[in-house]
């Protein structure tokens, strides 16, 4: 028993030899470390690639709420994974990806990139192009000794989308680089990923541009930089300029609001001001805590969300809040055509940072911008980007440049109304048809209308071109009389109002061989008058043959030169508000009202003016969309058969001439 024991031992002790040589592969293996863990095996089309490339891979979904039993409203959330490497041999600088969603998505956030549709969440129905963030630039392989984090990014998606079977998110349209001289071909898709490989355009010629250390500056109808001017510990000087570079851009007393992601507050403001002060707001924050000895009774706002407004023009020369160069205009944004002193803004703050910032160089942008105005187009703001420094003339006057010591670009982009959310509309009429197209109900909204009384939804009726004249509660009568009179159905629950602020009426006046005309008139039914306003109307190709405007200044709006800008003349450029009545308790009130005529010439080829040629694709008043009639006047048949009587009578007195002379 003890010889068997010792052999047990033995055997035990000799066991790790005999694997030694009876199993020599494993062993060396786990000395290469050749059983080591596999990396992940990049995709075959990653592998290929000598380019960009881009994938899109799609995972699970869950059934929001409400639930609903139709399929095409029923809302899912949603997560995806969006990557793109360079592959290739040139650094991609700026790049950008276009996600062609169309399953009416709404994105809610993104790690690794921004977008250029603004702050989350938004609206990607019709796709969206992703930015890199804070990876703006993509270095290549060979440069980073295969270092992922410098030539590729990952763009984690999280969002909600609707419609569609099971819990397989749909793929988008297609995945691209946009970036210029890159050319895509169509995306593969295989089970829940979609990928692409782009390649350089080697007939691209890209023009000269000066090289960047951070993204290129972009092109926008709102352009806003973020300047630090100066630096210190605790706190930096900072200058905001806003530039309107849309031609049919406008802001009228504009607010100006962001968000400080990181204690910040505004300490001292010039060029401008915040709408409040709450100084408790610092004193209950971190701020309060660190800055102990401070009055913040006497600090500009300590807001998390300002609102910051323009100083009026009397401000201009204070010496501790004006004395800035495009400063203090009441919140006036012109389209620089129209003005260029007035199309520019600027205003400096003092911005106050907390631990664990207090350091020189740690700069963090305000996020989450917006702007707005007062019967102005709606803009969307993009987040911050970093741009190369600004430069600026040397303050001692000697012709040396001085550069910002750090720099950020906001670009706001003018976006379309959705429907009944305008804040002006156009009527319709004509010429050869004595009933107008009144303005849609609700063009502008209905939220403070009671439906109970009236139909939101219902199509405005016809009405006499004189009752545009009146404001819309003392048009019944008169509807009710024309729909008598034109024998049209009358219904007992009536259209609700526009309730729009501005009108248009567009009435075409005349249609001859070689020319048209329309008369344009504006209604303003506010109580505050509209200064230094203007219109444009898009008429498509009809708009080539412009010729004048008589009553207003007026212009083509290039490159396309199909939309007329106007304005009013010097002495003419006030749309006074509406008032009281000859009678006010018998009288209705009177609207501001200007008009002009405008003439066309048809020598582009023929027009038909009555069938829609003669009436505007889009119209704008002060920069903002104006919502169109479906619909615009018809011939009447009344007209048409007026036509054929004619023809018949010219007809019959030939046939009698003919007779006459004995030619039957």
């Amino acid at each position: 028993m003890k010889i068997r024991y010792v052999h047990l031992n033995l055997l035990l002790l000799l066991l790790p030899i005999l694997n030694l040589f009876l199993f020599p592969t494993s062993s060396l293996a786990q000395d290469y470390g050749e059983d080591a863990e596999k990396k992940d095996t990049p995709p075959p089309g990653l592998a290929r690639c000598n380019g960009v490339y881009m994938s899109y891979s799609s995972g699970g979904r869950e059934k929001l709420y409400p639930r609903t039993n139709n399929v095409t409203a029923q809302a899912w959330s949603f997560k995806a994974t969006a990557m793109i490497v360079n592959t290739g041999t040139e650094e991609v600088k700026g790049w950008e990806m276009f996600v062609g969603y169309r399953h009416r998505e709404i994105i809610v956030s993104a790690t690794g990139a921004v977008s250029s549709d603004g702050d989350f969440p938004f609206d990607a129905s019709n796709g969206t192009t992703f930015i890199g963030s804070p990876n703006t630039d993509l270095k290549t392989s060979i440069d980073t000794a295969g270092d992922l984090t410098q030539f590729s990014t990952n763009i984690e998606i999280t969002g909600t989308v609707f419609g569609g079977r099971g819990t397989a998110t749909p793929l988008p349209r297609t995945i691209k680089l946009v970036n210029d001289g890159w050319e895509c071909p169509a995306a593969n898709s295989k089970g829940g990923t979609m990928q692409v490989c782009c390649k350089r355009n080697p007939k691209f010629k890209a023009k000269e541009k000066k090289k960047t250390k951070f993204m290129r500056r972009r092109h926008g109808d709102l352009n806003i930089i973020y300047d630090v001017l100066q630096a210190y510990t605790s706190n930096y000087m900072a200058q905001v300029t806003i530039d309107n570079d849309s031609p049919l851009g406008r802001l009228d007393h504009w607010n100006l609001t962001w968000e400080w992601m990181r204690g910040e507050f505004i300490h001292s403001l010039r060029g401008a001001y915040s709408a409040e002060k709450d100084p408790s707001e610092c004193l209950h924050s971190k701020a309060g805590q660190f800055y102990a000895d401070l009055d913040f009774s006497q600090v500009a706002t300590c807001q998390k969300k300002p609102i910051i407004k323009d100083l009026p023009a009397e401000r201009k020369e204070d010496k501790l809040i004006g004395k800035l160069p495009f400063c203090c205009k009441n919140g006036t944004l012109l389209p620089a055509h129209m003005d260029s002193s007035k199309s520019k803004a600027i205003f400096q703050l003092q911005v106050y940072k907390v631990p664990p910032d207090q350091n020189r160089t740690a700069f963090f942008p305000p996020q989450h911008w917006k702007i707005d105005g007062i019967v102005n187009p709606q803009y969307k703001c993009g987040s911050p980007i970093r741009v190369d420094a600004t430069g600026f003339p040397d303050p001692s006057g000697l012709q040396a440049t001085t550069y910002a010591i750090a720099s950020w670009q906001i670009v706001c982009n003018i976006t379309k109304p959705k429907p009944k959310a305008a804040r002006c509309c156009v009527s319709y009429s004509a010429f050869y048809n004595d009933s107008a197209i009144p303005c849609n109900t609700c063009a502008c909204g209905c939220g403070d209308i009671d439906t109970d009384t009236c139909n939101a939804n219902a199509r405005q009726l016809l009405l006499p071109p004189d009752s545009l004249l009146v404001p819309f509660e003392n048009r019944t009568l008169k509807a009710k009389v024309w729909a008598k009179r034109k024998h049209m159905a009358f219904p007992k629950k009536l259209p609700c109002p526009d309730n729009c602020g501005i009108s248009l009426n567009w009435h075409v006046n005349s249609d001859y061989a070689d020319g048209w005309s329309a008369r344009v008139t504006l209604f303003n039914w506010g109580a505050n008058a509209v200064e230094d306003w203007f219109a444009a109307v898009d008429l498509g190709k009809a708009g080539l043959g412009y010729e004048n405007v008589y009553s207003f200044n007026g212009t083509r709006v290039p490159p396309k030169n199909q939309t007329i800008f106007f304005q009013g003349v010097r002495g003419m450029n006030y749309l006074i508000g509406i008032k009281n009545g000859s009678n006010p308790a018998r009288d209705p009130q009177v609207p501001g009202k200007m008009q002009s005529v405008i003439s066309f010439k048809k020598h582009l080829g023929s027009l038909n003016i009555p069938g829609g040629d003669g009436f505007p694709k889009k119209v704008f008043f002060n920069g903002e969309e104006c919502e169109l009639p479906k619909h615009f006047p018809k011939k009447s048949s009344g007209e048409r058969l007026t036509c054929i009587r004619f023809l018949f009578l010219i007809l019959l007195v030939v046939t009698t001439f003919l007779v006459m002379n004995g030619r039957f």
